[in-house]
């Protein structure tokens, strides 16, 4: 929606050529298309399991914060262990992860496979992005989970009625295609998490359970504020005595950083609120069918996405003042427009201008973040700048429900 930054290296290691950012594509952007393929489909599972469907869409909110909460960990395994270990782990935890929301027979089993994916999810990420290098191959990424998001629960809903409600939690499991192609360029990368410090659990933890606390505060608005105000307190006083921890202080000092990690959380919020909550809104406004909303909204994002990558593209000639005009502009229009338009095709482009902000900020930014951070603070700069976006991600259809849906 969705981890870690380009790691460069020393002068003395031999680094090999990157791989094709179609290939980065194909590792990264599949985890999209798992989080978004159950949600047509919600009723469907819970009529074979017998369940409310509000009890079923766990499925969803798990993985949600799975991938939330995975992505500064697995940031962290590049930082400790390097490409090689974190590309291995992640597969193997896809093809566990897959295996028990395919094969498993009780429900608490299949979200523990849908929150083994989307820790491999993230992990993948991470592997694609300390590879991607430029900010042109970070928006080949960014443009992927815009595109494989947007036709998730289209792809879900044909899956299920050609095969079952099973078929469409497997899809992210398509990334391991492309992780023979990745293998052979992430040999050299671990020379430089060999001088990292040792891993800081007990920070770990503590970011692990703020971010859990603040997925809770749009359906448990008290209990979420209570748990996270029992956090920061004694996550900053962590951060302070192991200022280079899983935290590093001088990351969370930075202004590029906190600016960057903001607007990331903004706009990705803002992207998935409209997301589940723009077909109630044009039912509401418009004389259009399901059908027709559906589609429309499908093209909408799919050319914000593609758009974004030649944002991507092309931001190293417009330079960043005016790229971040472009996104805090088109950003305040996208949420303003869907709050007040009622006419259909505007309402399309609010979804295309909120997608395309919130996957090209995603590019540009997360480049900017890892250029101003320390080498041995790089992949956890980059794990904590796309946690604060993946946040958006977990908080976005919560926000949606309470505004909108509910």
């Amino acid at each position: 929606m969705v981890t870690t930054a380009p790691a460069r290296h020393s002068s003395t290691e031999t680094r090999p050529a990157r791989p094709s950012p179609l290939w980065l594509a194909l590792l990264a952007a599949p985890v999209a298309t798992g989080a978004n393929a159950p949600v047509l489909i919600l009723p469907d599972i819970a009529r074979s399991l017998g369940a409310e469907t509000a009890h079923v869409a766990w499925i969803v909110t798990v993985f949600a914060w799975a991938m939330t909460v995975g992505t500064p960990l697995l940031g962290a395994l590049v930082r400790h262990r390097g490409l090689r270990v974190t590309l291995l782990a992640s597969s193997a935890a896809a093809i566990g992860g897959t295996a028990l929301v395919v094969l498993a027979p009780w429900f608490p089993l299949v979200l523990l496979g849908r929150a083994a994916q989307a820790a491999a999810g993230a992990g993948l990420v991470a592997v694609a992005m300390n590879l991607a290098g430029s900010t042109r191959r970070m928006g080949v990424i960014t443009a992927g989970f815009g595109v494989l998001g947007a036709a998730g629960p289209l792809l879900g809903s044909l899956l299920a009625q050609a095969v079952n409600w099973r078929a469409p939690l497997a899809l992210s499991a398509v990334a391991l295609l492309a992780v023979p192609a990745v293998w052979r360029h992430t040999g050299k990368a671990a020379a430089a998490a060999r001088g990292a410090a040792a891993f800081d659990a007990v920070g770990a933890g503590l970011v692990v359970a703020l971010v859990s606390a603040l997925v809770l505060l749009p359906t448990a608005p008290l209990p979420g504020l209570v748990a996270a105000a029992l956090v920061v307190v004694p996550l900053a006083l962590h951060v302070r005595r192991r200022p280079d921890g899983f935290a590093p202080a001088a990351v969370l000092r930075s202004r590029v950083f906190i600016g960057s990690a903001l607007l990331a959380f903004v706009f990705s919020t803002s992207y998935f609120v409209l997301l589940f909550a723009l077909p109630a809104i044009a039912r509401g406004r418009t004389g259009w069918s399901t059908a027709a909303i559906g589609t429309g909204q499908l093209v909408a994002l799919l050319a914000g996405s593609l758009l974004s990558w030649v944002l991507a593209a092309a931001a190293g000639r417009l330079g960043h003042r005016k790229v971040l005009a472009v996104l805090l502009v088109l950003g305040a229009a996208a949420p303003l427009t869907a709050a007040f338009v009622t006419w259909g095709p505007a309402l399309l482009l609010a979804a295309a201008a909120a997608v395309f902000v919130a996957t090209g900020s995603n590019a540009v930014l997360s480049v900017r973040v890892a250029q101003h951070a320390a080498e041995a603070q790089r992949p956890s700069a980059i794990g904590l700048f796309v946690l604060c976006y993946q946040l958006g991600g977990a908080l976005g259809p919560a926000l949606a429900a309470v505004l909108v849906l509910g």
